[in-house]
């Protein structure tokens, strides 16, 4: 399992305490990597069956991919990978996503923009990013937008809703398309 604790426990000597003469600076973790340590090990045992976390340095949890491998709907058989930068200012700031695999969605762009109310900063809802928001929500609101939270009343890509709403069927073959081109 991926862990800082493991990190700050070796880099600490396997002490509790700080030996004398220590400095802070040579023992500073940010609040973030404290965060990330605790929501990483919970995000291992809730991932959505659909979902697959890679970390590729075990020492920056906040910087990894997520593949999404929907099993019903539109985007069933793609497998859409995501970017996830977690911010120092985490987690009173929400983790900066882009989704890396072209797709033709109504709240993604192709470019791989992402309309997911979670991830907004500021909202006038009351949807958007809290501090009690956790990693777990975010993975778990970039799956849903390939099932319950695929919106086509309030796009991203306004071309993709209008499309949908013009003719689902082509839609579904634009879809797929997509998927065999860029998602596999």
């Amino acid at each position: 399992m991926l862990t800082l604790a493991r990190k700050l426990k070796r880099d600490d000597g396997g002490k509790t305490g700080r030996a004398s003469g220590a400095t802070d600076s040579t023992h500073r973790v940010s609040i973030r990597d404290r965060l990330l340590t605790k929501e990483v090990a919970e995000l291992e045992t809730n991932l959505p069956s659909t979902c697959k976390a890679n970390f590729p340095d075990e020492d920056k949890l906040h910087h990894f991919q997520l593949a999404v491998s929907p099993d019903e709907g539109y985007y069933q058989s793609g497998r859409f990978q995501f970017e996830i930068d977690v911010p120092e200012a985490y987690n009173m700031v929400p983790p900066k996503v882009r989704c890396l695999t072209r797709i033709w969605h109504p709240n993604i762009t192709e470019n791989g923009e992402i309309c997911l109310s979670l991830l907004r900063e500021h909202s006038i809802d009351g949807t958007g990013w809290a501090p009690t928001r956790t990693l777990k929500d975010v993975v778990w609101g970039l799956n849903s937008l390939f099932t319950d939270l695929l919106n086509f009343d309030d796009p991203l890509n306004i071309d993709a809703a209008e499309h949908h709403l013009r003719d689902k069927e082509d839609f579904r073959n634009k879809v797929q398309d997509y998927i065999k081109h860029y998602a596999r």
